[in-house]
């Protein structure tokens, strides 16, 4: 027997698995190629929100302990994940630069908002108001990390890789039990495939299909991320990653010409020199309706667990997340409100009504 059998490997079930090892507890992953999002993530941490001006819930804390979190990781798996790199919000207009001077005078945005407008010196970008300055940012290679940990899982024989198989699943008082592994506890962490399981299938999980642009542009020689109406996310060799579209309707994760048209008609409103498009990946975000994760129990099974909803903030929600559930199920400790699914317990009754 196992302590946990943990279903799915984004960035949630990473974020899980991590835990579990550094308290020295025992696992076994199940998880096929089915969920994309974690895949074709843009994989920033930026804890503010650019369209707005503000700050993203509990940003600070989320920050400080995923930096951790892959920090640990790389030493660990013996890669680079993490990519410092400064995110600009491009400013369309005068009044853009006062809101961003407004919101830098809230006590929890000026941490992360830079006082200085930065002039634009790139030709090939159009910026004539400049750019603001979002500080403490970076990158997470998620495909590095995706990839890398699945070997790590492999060569300690904790990875299953199938279609998890409810009919399979045996509910026990003290236990599960898949296809002859047992463990005391069940996680599942599979993003937007969530609207599939029988227990969980009554939390409001929406999904929102986003799609993603690699381009080529030896010209542009940029290294900062920019933020306009789409972003530029330097990946290095001249390729930068253009994104991301908001589909709340298309639950597939096949591209489409739409989205495509939609990205290079919003980069071409400030971007001015040639490029090739090299790439296009589609992904279903695992979005909630108000915004925050859903981790906690069953309302009924005591023993069967969720750990999903990040929507487009996985790289930061990921390691807290996890953090929260394992003191919960191991500590006794409740989950901060916010994301507790049991604020959801209604649908549930009503579901089984």
């Amino acid at each position: 027997m196992v302590n946990y059998v943990i279903v799915g490997l984004g960035l949630a079930g990473i974020s899980f698995c991590e835990t579990l090892e550094q308290n020295n507890k025992t696992f076994k992953v199940i998880a096929d190629s089915s969920q994309t999002s974690s895949v074709v993530a843009g994989g920033l941490y930026n804890p503010v929100i650019l369209k707005r001006f503000t700050l993203a819930w509990n940003a600070k804390h989320q920050l400080d302990i995923a930096l951790l979190f892959y920090k640990t990781l790389e030493k660990k798996l013996q890669v680079q994940l993490d990519y410092k790199i400064p995110v600009l919000r491009r400013f369309a207009s005068v009044e853009e630069q006062n809101m961003w001077f407004e919101a830098m005078d809230k006590p929890s945005l000026s941490y992360f908002l830079s006082p200085k407008i930065i002039q634009n010196k790139n030709a090939n970008i159009d910026a004539n108001f400049g750019y603001g300055e979002v500080l403490h940012t970076g990158r997470i290679d998620t495909k590095e990390l995706l990839s890398t940990y699945k070997n790590y899982l492999i060569s300690k024989n904790a990875l299953l890789q199938e279609t998890f198989n409810f009919n399979a699943l045996t509910i026990e008082d003290d236990c599960i039990n898949y296809k002859g592994i047992k463990a005391e506890k069940i996680i599942f962490a599979t993003g937007f495939g969530l609207k599939n399981n029988p227990y969980f299938n009554y939390l409001p999980l929406n999904g929102t299909k986003g799609e993603l642009l690699t381009i080529k542009a030896p010209d542009l020689k940029e290294e900062r991320v920019i933020k306009s109406s789409v972003f530029i996310i330097p990946m290095g060799n001249n390729l930068y990653r253009i994104g991301a579209t908001y589909n709340r309707d298309d639950k597939t994760n096949n591209t489409s010409q739409a989205a495509k048209e939609e990205l290079l008609t919003k980069l071409h409103t400030f971007l001015k020199c040639n490029y090739e498009v090299v790439d296009h990946k589609a992904g279903v975000r695992p979005t909630v309706a108000d915004r925050k994760p859903l981790v906690g129990e069953h309302p009924k099974h005591k023993n069967i667990f969720v750990l999903n909803g990040f929507g487009s903030r996985g790289v930061m929600a990921g390691p807290y997340a996890a953090q929260q559930l394992y003191n919960f199920i191991e500590n006794n400790k409740p989950l901060a409100a916010e994301i507790d699914c049991k604020r959801f317990v209604k649908r549930y009754l009503t579901s089984v009504s």
